[in-house]
């Protein structure tokens, strides 16, 4: 910075223009919160179905969300800006006490523009009378002590111009549309940040150098910062895309077999590097972009070690290998997924585009270093991506939408260990909730969502091997689908005109083809695991669906009594799928898998029921009718979620006694169909009386339950009936 730019600047002109930007941010504010409560709250509450349930509401999220970052964006602007002007001010008035503290001592202090600047002093008058000579009034130390103070207070002051304006253009370059929600406090921590990121850009390029106290150092550096949105954009940007990749292959060759504490650190540094880069990707910069295309250009070719250090492994690792290892943790940009998983399934599906030889391709001797610290080798490149999939829903909505890519990845199941890794993608797909995490309401199934739910049954029902894709490792996640897409399964079994007894909010209510759901079901049946999904699954739907007919008799316009029929048959029908699937394994001749059975109840009981104690089911197993009196079956406000469904869940969980002689638990101790039929009738009658107590109905209990006796057998009966048809049976 100049001396005179400094002292001249016009501050008042910045002054008036922060205090534009402060007003315009307490309007943003105003907005934001308007948005968030009125046009987002509102939205959240109507009663909608279809379409509107779905597409409709994501917009107004998205466009609420785009309120609260203009607002983000606007206060760090604002803070940014204010910070930056205090700081030129006082530096000023700094300079010019200096100038004045220099004049008294005749020194001056002239601007030579281009940021430099000169000291002199003036001349003595009686200088040619003085016996010593002394030409002026002041000695030399005087004037270099004056420039030393002037420079470091410009050195400051060009620090803090600089930074600012460094900071507020990676700010603007975040979002290419929309806003940033990169928020800072002042100037200093923005600063701080991307001072950070270069100095842990510096170190990754030689990580061979790096002692093991500075390796602590910049993981704990990492983790400090890896949610910050500038510090992730320079780090990677500064590093490259593929001294990225790089720096990744040395670390796991330098620390090859580590164990004990070393291990545990390599763990959260692969962590803490996994999501810094995650939060870069959502950068638009030119760099990140650069980067971006970098990483994904490199995808095929071998990095290997540098040659010149002695811990160089004889093969390399191929890109995607490497960059798939990182994405692990973290939520990766859409965008930048989307890119990486075109290039990525055309290496995993070979030079003919079949698929045939992907875990050869992958396992090719092309590396011999374990480049994931912990569970597994990072060798499957589509494994890490599978992961990256669970964490962002939307990522993983538009890979599998692609029905031939949904294809091959299943097939490739078959000859990979890659099965459980893409359960867990499928899921987050289909529910568009990320893995491990619990919605705060019930989610609506996009036209897109059901279709690749329907894409995905139908794989599972060819019967030219799709049974076989259950014992690929992804039988649960089938599982806990079915349970997610209830509704959807029960109105394509019951059949069109069956909505008002079966409601749902879901976009294509009718989505799911009959023939491949019951298909669907019965092999998904024969995984201990995915049984126990779809047996909670329903009985939660079911038990849902009794207590708001019971409750709020104006859902259905007929008869209540005949809106209980329809529920329990159909339960009646889904269960015995399951049961005559289970009977034609003959698994009551193996106590093993009988005990694999009645564990899998226990575990996935647990898991269902800390569901419901959020107040919501799985997925979208919720029920949202359409009535004037806008019910919403299944949300907390109803109380159906936690109330009859859970006393549901604890009945399976608990193993209750079966009413009656039977001296059995409830779908325990026995897998003879007529247990399991015994089970599914008491099951049912326990919901309608349970619903008919809790809300006082007047509904006589002992005729309510002899009409579920009925229904249920006839949905039984009408099981293996619909098996014979679209199955092939031993005992058909």
């Amino acid at each position: 910075m100049d001396l005179d730019s400094l002292r001249q600047g016009n501050f008042h002109q910045l002054g008036e223009a922060i205090t534009d930007w402060q007003n315009m941010t307490k309007h943003l504010k105003t907005l934001a919160e308007d948005a968030d409560k009125n046009l987002k709250g509102k939205a959240h509450k109507a009663n909608w179905a279809g379409m509107n349930a779905s597409v409709t509401r994501e917009f107004i999220d998205k466009t609420a969300g785009e309120f609260s970052d203009a607002h983000t964006q606007a206060d760090t602007v604002t803070k940014i800006l204010s910070d930056t002007r205090g700081e030129l001010i006082d530096y000023r008035t700094q300079v010019n006490d200096a100038i004045d503290r220099g004049l008294k001592k005749n020194l001056t202090v002239m601007d030579m523009g281009d940021g430099s600047f000169v000291v002199t002093r003036s001349a003595r008058p009686d200088w040619a009378s003085d016996p010593s000579g002394q030409n002026d009034t002041t000695s030399q130390k005087d004037a270099d002590d004056l420039r030393d103070e002037i420079q470091r207070i410009l050195d400051k002051a060009t620090e803090s111009d600089s930074t600012a304006a460094k900071a507020l253009r990676l700010i603007a370059d975040q979002a290419k549309y929309g806003f940033s929600d990169a928020s800072y406090a002042d100037r200093d921590q923005a600063a701080n940040a991307l001072k950070a990121a270069e100095r842990m850009a510096k170190l990754a390029e030689h990580p061979e150098d790096m002692s093991p106290k500075e390796l602590t150092a910049f993981n704990r550096t990492l983790s400090k910062y890896r949610d910050d949105d500038l510090f992730a954009e320079r780090f990677a940007t500064s590093l490259g895309g593929k001294n990225t990749l790089q720096f990744w292959k040395d670390i796991t060759d330098l620390h090859a077999g580590a164990r004990g504490k070393e291990l545990d650190e390599l763990k959260d540094l692969q962590k803490n590097l996994s999501m810094t880069l995650a939060t870069a990707t959502y950068s638009d910069s030119s760099k990140m972009d650069q980067w971006k295309q970098d990483v994904i250009g490199e995808g095929t070719t071998s990095i290997r070690t540098k040659p010149s250090q002695p811990f160089q492994t004889s093969t390399g690792a191929l890109g995607f290998q490497v960059m798939s290892s990182l994405m692990r943790d973290g939520k990766y940009d859409t965008e930048f997924l989307i890119d990486y998983k075109k290039e990525l399934l055309k290496a995993d599906e070979g030079p003919a585009g079949e698929g045939k030889n992907t875990d050869e391709y992958w396992k090719g001797g092309r590396q011999n270093a374990d480049l994931v610290f912990g569970k597994g080798d990072g060798t499957d490149a589509v494994i890490g991506f599978m992961d990256a999939l669970t964490q962002n829903p939307e990522a993983a909505e538009r890979t599998f939408e692609t029905q031939s890519d949904l294809n091959h990845l299943l097939q490739s199941t078959k000859y990979t260990d890659r099965g459980e890794h893409l359960g867990h993608a499928l899921e987050v797909a289909v529910t568009g909730v990320a893995y491990g995490d619990t919605p705060n309401e019930p989610l609506p199934h996009s036209d897109i969502q059901v279709s690749i739910m329907q894409n995905v049954m139908h794989a599972v029902a060819d019967p030219a091997g799709g049974a076989s894709l259950v014992k690929e490792g992804i039988g649960e996640s089938f599982g806990n689908m079915a349970a997610a897409y209830m509704p959807e399964i029960g109105l394509s079994l019951a059949g069109p005109g069956a909505e008002t007894i079966f409601p749902t909010n879901s976009a294509a209510p009718y989505g799911l083809d009959k023939t491949d759901a019951t298909r669907f079901l019965y092999e998904v049946a024969r995984d201990p695991a995915g049984n126990a999904s779809v047996l909670y699954g329903e009985s939660i739907y079911t038990s849902s669906a009794l207590e708001a007919h019971i409750a709020d008799p104006s859902i259905f316009d007929g008869t209540t009594n005949d809106a209980i029929l329809a529920v329990t048959k159909n339960s009646g029908l889904i269960q015995g799928i399951l049961a005559h699937s289970r009977a034609d394994m003959d698994i009551s001749d193996s106590v093993q898998q009988q005990e694999d059975y009645n564990d899998a109840l226990k575990q996935k009981g647990d898991y269902f029921k800390t569901l419901l104690s959020t107040g919501v089911g799985v997925g979208a197993v919720a029920l949202v009718p359409s009535t004037p009196a806008g019910a919403l079956v299944g949300a907390v406000a109803g109380g159906f979620f936690g109330g009859v469904s859970g006393m549901a869940v604890d009945r399976i969980l608990e193993g209750q006694e079966l009413d009656g002689a039977l001296d059995e638990a409830l779908y325990r101790n026995g897998q003879d169909l007529n247990s399991s039929e015994d089970s599914a009738k008491q099951q049912n009658q326990w919901s309608a009386l349970d619903a008919i107590n809790r809300h006082h109905s007047d509904l006589k209990p002992g005729a309510t339950e002899n009409l579920i006796r009925d229904a249920v057998g006839d949905g039984w009966r009408d099981s293996d009936s619909l098996l014979e048809d679209v199955h092939s049976r031993p005992s058909a």
